[in-house]
């Protein structure tokens, strides 16, 4: 009665436009590559491992797939009789009035056997559709579970890459604040002496004022990075290795091959959920179909019955029934064409649900590989510029000291060479960051979402 299962078409371009970045050097699909192979970092991988031990969100979603393996159980049990030993005994006193003999008496019945209660003859195939329901709302749940996981990998990934980057901004803010420390005292001391102007000791004081602000915020958002992360892998976070930042290329795998679209519908965990989920509701609508036709159930015993305990089990007094049935509602005010439609509208629900799924996952790995490209050359432009803004500061404090330029000239130069150095760290973990997000987009390795299970 259900509907022969298609797949919907592809609602995606068959190739990525930026797949062609991948080409350069040696890549993996992510299929093949578990999370601890994709991130190299020992820090790294114990934070996920820690995480995915205390996640109670991942304890929910393991939960939410024991219970529904439990109903798929039940529902499954409905295809089979249910066989039951049965034992009973009856003594009763009939009044004289009562008596088909007038007279007073006492009868007693003694019955055991085995019993089968009321089974369903599967003909139309209702039960074995509410079974194919029950069994793609327990695979789903299951993807769904291997979804989250990956999620809370890419999370606590991305927020480690984070926390170094604050780290390496901090450290370069320090740098910064103890030079013009060490700036303002010997200008300082140059005013004591008149050899400068208060000018320049003014400007000189704000630029380390300028450094130690900047090195206060990082302070505060490093703090709620640090809190948030901790959040995340459920308990302390351990000490980062000394001199971290986001400079080492060697964190994580640092090519990936995205393949096709068409690889994401096996990959993807959200996508094989929600094709699961149009499966069931495909087969919810041959249990609605099957409604409209009789329904035909089988009751039966068989066993041993007796006026006397001691006969129960003697010759002659064996005992059976067998009671079939058939019924058909004729008349239910359109119940039964009502749920037919419902199932019908939340298959097609499911349809556009499973088409949109495959829209997002597109766009997610589309979105991770531009941002890879263009990225790569953002930090190739900035690198050049901290450089350029090096040789400038430079050449502004001799251009300074040799009295050819006022200090107002080293002021901007250092200004904006700070300034460029805390984006290029930026840019650097925005770079890593994309690699996380590819890596998820992908799917992951078929055991990163199952490796470790709380």
């Amino acid at each position: 009665m259900a509907p022969s299962y298609e797949a919907p078409p592809l609602p995606a371009p068959p190739r990525y436009a930026e797949s062609v970045a991948v080409a350069e050097g040696p890549s993996a699909t992510a299929s093949g590559i578990v999370w601890s192979q994709f991130f190299t970092d020992p820090a790294l991988r114990a934070l996920i491992a820690q995480a995915l031990h205390n996640s109670r969100d991942l304890r929910l979603a393991v939960l939410r797939v024991e219970e529904a393996r439990a109903l798929y159980g039940i529902q499954r049990s409905e295809l089979y009789p249910v066989l039951g030993v049965n034992a009973s005994g009856t003594r009763a006193h009939t009044p004289a009035d009562l008596s088909y003999t007038g007279q007073s008496q006492v009868a007693s019945q003694y019955r055991a056997g085995l019993q089968v209660p009321v089974w369903e003859l599967d003909f139309w195939g209702r039960v074995r559709n509410l079974r194919d329901a029950a069994l793609g709302e327990y695979l789903a749940t299951e993807a769904a579970r291997r979804a989250a996981t990956l999620s809370l990998i890419a999370q606590v990934a991305d927020g480690y890459l984070s926390l170094r980057e604050l780290d390496e901004r901090l450290a370069i803010a320090q740098q910064t604040i103890d030079s013009r420390a060490e700036s303002l005292r010997i200008f300082r001391r140059r005013y004591e002496v008149g050899a400068t102007s208060k000018l320049d000791l003014a400007q000189v004081e704000t630029l380390l004022t300028q450094a130690q602000a900047l090195g206060a915020q990082l302070e505060q958002t490093r703090a709620l990075q640090r809190h948030a992360l901790m959040l995340l892998v459920g308990g302390p976070l351990t000490e980062l290795p000394d001199g971290a930042g986001v400079g080492d290329e060697n964190l994580m795998r640092s090519r990936l091959d995205p393949g096709l679209p068409s690889d994401l519908l096996l990959q993807r965990p959200d996508i094989v959920a929600a094709e699961q989920r149009l499966r069931a509701a495909n087969a919810n609508i041959g249990a609605a179909r099957a409604a409209f036709f009789p329904s035909i159930s089988l009751t039966g015993s068989y066993g041993s019955a007796s006026a006397e305990l001691e006969g129960l089990f003697g010759s002659g007094s064996e005992a059976w029934s067998f009671s079939p049935s058939i019924s058909l509602p004729i008349f239910d005010a359109g119940r039964r064409r009502s749920a037919l439609a419902l199932a019908e509208v939340r298959r097609d629900l499911s349809v556009a649900n499973y088409e949109k799924t495959i829209q997002s996952a597109f766009r997610d790995v589309s979105d991770a590989l531009s941002s890879r490209r263009w990225l790569a050359q953002q930090v190739a432009y900035l690198e050049a510029a901290v450089a350029a803004q090096s040789e400038r500061a430079r050449l502004a404090q001799k251009r300074y000291d040799f009295g050819a330029a006022p200090y107002f000239e080293v002021l901007d130069a250092q200004r904006d060479l700070l300034s460029a150095q805390q984006q290029l760290v930026q840019l650097r973990r925005a770079v890593l960051s994309s690699r996380v997000r590819l890596y998820a987009a992908l799917g992951g390795g078929q055991d990163a979402a199952a490796s470790l299970v709380p």
